[in-house]
């Protein structure tokens, strides 16, 4: 797998990441495990979790496995700060106070005394953007984390919070696919001008890219549980199904898979550092990670360029 530089920073990165937001949920231990290794003997080395996912498994699972799968200098520990306000409040605790604690309880949890980058969540409108800063540049200085940014943030918000910081903004990590290429309207630019590296999440349109949603849903798959269906189904009708059966199209031709097909898009675009991609069993993970990665033939990026630009 190919090394990527983060922004206009020295972080090394693999061109795919592991994510690991089902760890703890639908991923237990040994399934957990068997992911991680698959992914290091591709040669991963980013692997992105947060406090938030299941309540801060995810990490603990993560870290149960760090010192016994793989030494701790041969990742790429990233981890988002903020834990949700309670069960009736989606949001999360940006303040100050919160983003730090969130930040010592996730290092607990990991089993290390830093992370090599660390991400602020999505803005809350009742949190200063200079506290947010404020306590991104305390992670920073106190040695706790080595280079900072944010999630999930609009282009103006990105563009404001990295003009204001007092340490290099180095990421951001957004949603990013042939089905959701919003982050090109500001996201992507504003990313450019501050020369901060992007990380995509869902880079297969929730999985909708991998085909196994066109015609039917799989009684076994995320769009049948009561859990992810609300989070697959936006990408399974309309518009979403007419870029998959491009994609599909488009895969057939170059007869490679079309999770391959999207990944290797995505990779090409301006920006991108790393498309962070999640699995439930080490197989699936093996599929993707056998990708070849190399830029696709140029019609073929015209095509489905056409078929899924943004509205």
């Amino acid at each position: 797998m190919q090394r990527r530089i983060m922004g206009d920073s020295g972080l090394s990165v693999s061109e795919i990441g592991l994510g690991t937001m089902n760890w703890g949920l639908e991923v237990d231990e040994d399934t957990a495990r068997s992911q991680l290794q698959c992914f290091l003997t591709s040669g991963g080395t980013l692997v992105d979790t947060a406090a938030s996912f299941a309540d801060g498994r995810s990490e603990a699972i993560l870290g149960s496995l760090i010192g016994d799968v793989v030494a701790r200098q041969d990742l790429v520990l990233v981890s988002q700060g903020g834990l949700r306000r309670g069960r009736s409040d989606p949001r999360m605790d940006s303040s100050r106070r919160g983003l730090l604690d969130s930040l010592d309880a996730s290092m607990s949890r990991l089993g290390t005394d830093h992370l090599d980058l660390w991400l602020a969540p999505a803005p809350d409108e009742h949190v200063p953007v200079g506290e947010v800063l404020s306590a991104l540049e305390t992670a920073y200085t106190s040695g706790r984390v080595r280079y900072v940014g944010l999630a999930n943030h609009a282009g103006w918000q990105l563009a404001r919070a990295a003009a204001l910081s007092a340490v290099p903004m180095t990421a951001h990590q957004c949603e990013y696919s042939l089905l959701n290429r919003r982050a090109e309207q500001e996201v992507v630019p504003a990313s450019e001008a501050m020369r901060i590296g992007l990380m995509a999440w869902a880079p297969l349109g929730r999985g909708a890219l991998t085909g196994k949603y066109r015609g039917r849903v799989p009684a076994d798959s995320r769009a049948a549980s009561d859990r992810w269906a609300p989070y697959v189904e936006p990408y399974l009708e309309g518009r979403p199904a007419r870029v998959t059966d491009a994609v599909a199209t488009a895969a057939q031709g170059l007869k490679i898979s079309c999770a391959e097909t999207a990944i290797r898009w995505l990779l090409h675009r301006p920006g991108v550092a790393t498309a962070v991609v999640g699995a439930r069993n080490a197989e699936q993970l093996a599929a993707i990670l056998a990708s070849d990665t190399s830029q696709l033939p140029e019609q073929i990026t015209a095509v489905l360029d056409e078929i899924s630009e943004a509205d």
